[in-house]
């Protein structure tokens, strides 16, 4: 086990591990685009549904259930599946990607539409408010610690998954994983797990602490 960390440290550390198409740092930047772009893309989708039931309170259960059917979907099963219909490009990882990241930005989004005070939605009514004016100018703003922390937890869970894109013989940090697996490297195999492990931590306490800056005189 001590041969195998120094092993690591070796490997991490080493200038000819950053460098070329296969060193880290290139598939850092490609992990980094998968996920990125995977998660705008499910905000993108995810954002406007989560609103839209959360302001109208219509079509909540379908919405949930498809979140929570979104969730159980196997992402590997799915990479697969797209493959076939697809052939081969990064589309079926994208879409594995954006599947896994709308539920949890649908449901915090909705969560937080919901938790908003129905008082205070009344008593913007009452001062003339339209309805796009109360979303925009008291929901939203009131439902935004819920929002970003759905958008936290899917860009998390991306980062971690994006780990798949070396499946369908694309790039990121996953390639150091499969193929550490193929040619017995268990260097290699780690190496890929713990600089995605390092990632998703160092992202999740960026955001929890742009989260904190952001509504930092809610709590004060």
């Amino acid at each position: 086990m001590y041969e195998l960390i120094k092993n690591l440290g070796t490997w991490l550390t080493s200038g000819a591990s950053w460098t070329g198409t296969d060193g880290i740092a290139h598939r850092l930047a490609e992990h980094l685009q998968y996920s990125l772009l995977a998660t705008l893309v499910a905000a993108a989708i995810g954002l406007p549904l989560g609103l839209l039931i959360g302001h109208t309170g219509k079509g909540a259960f379908v919405a949930i259930n498809l979140a929570s059917f979104g969730r159980a979907l196997p992402t590997v099963g799915l990479v697969v599946l797209v493959f076939l219909a697809g052939g081969l490009s990064m589309l079926p990882v994208y879409v594995a990607l954006v599947a896994l990241a709308v539920p949890a930005i649908v449901t915090n989004t909705y969560a937080g539409m919901t938790a908003v005070d129905p008082d205070v939605k009344d008593a913007a009514r009452g001062q003339g408010m339209r309805g796009h004016q109360v979303l925009f100018q008291v929901e939203l703003p009131l439902a935004l610690p819920l929002i970003m922390t759905g958008l936290r937890l899917a860009l998390i869970q991306v980062v971690a998954t994006a780990t798949i894109a070396a499946y369908v013989s694309f790039g990121g940090l996953g390639r150091y994983v499969f193929d550490g697996l193929a040619q017995r490297d268990l260097v290699q195999v780690l190496g890929g797990a713990v600089l995605v492990a390092v990632i998703a931590v160092t992202l999740d306490l960026a955001l929890s602490g742009l989260q904190r800056f952001l509504f930092r005189h809610r709590t004060a």
